[in-house]
């Protein structure tokens, strides 16, 4: 009797493991399904999107493009947008820069991950070029111009007048740093 009591709780136990285990793996489509679903988070797609795609401009209206920048606390750089806010026509190609700057006495690693706000609006900002495609290394003291190439969908509802383009900065130079001395 206690030998089938034991195989019981080894096999309840297992099957929480496999269960959480496969929580975990679903975790990020689950995410962004949701995401997607709700418009939440003001997750972008980041798939670089031809210009050509942009079509015509509507020059009916105008939308305002407000550009914001933050860094985690673990990061040592100074960012900032060359205007905090620009007005552009759905469907105009337009470039814009951010500036940063390593203020640490080292090559730092940074990584930009977008968020665009009102959440419903993300699906219709498209960016060609962007610095948060990749990883971005800065030495000592450099200072370094970063792009950003995008229009506005001209299918945007009319409801939407301001839309806010957010990046936030990582050091990720930093967590593989830790990852790789942790395997080691």
């Amino acid at each position: 009797m206690r030998e089938a009591n034991k195989r019981r709780l080894v096999l309840r136990l297992t099957l929480v493991v496999v269960a959480m285990f496969g929580f975990g793996y679903a975790m990020v489509p689950l995410y962004n399904v949701f995401c997607d679903i709700t418009g939440l988070n003001g997750k972008p797609d980041n798939v670089a999107v031809s210009a050509a795609k942009a079509g015509t401009v509507d020059t009916s209206r105008t939308v305002t493009v407000e550009l914001l920048a933050n860094v985690n606390s673990q990061l040592s750089w100074e960012i900032k947008p060359e205007v905090s806010k620009i007005s552009i026509h759905p469907g105009e190609v337009t470039k814009v820069s951010y500036y940063a700057s390593n203020l640490a006495d080292h090559s730092v690693t940074g990584q930009a991950i977008p968020s665009i706000s009102p959440g419903l609006a993300a699906k219709h900002l498209h960016k060609t070029e962007c610095f948060c495609f990749n990883e971005q290394v800065l030495q000592a003291g450099e200072k370094k111009e970063m792009p950003v190439v995008f229009f506005i969908d001209p299918k945007l509802p009319n409801d939407y007048s301001v839309v806010t383009l957010s990046y936030t900065f990582f050091d990720v130079g930093a967590s593989a740093q830790a990852q790789t001395a942790a395997a080691g």
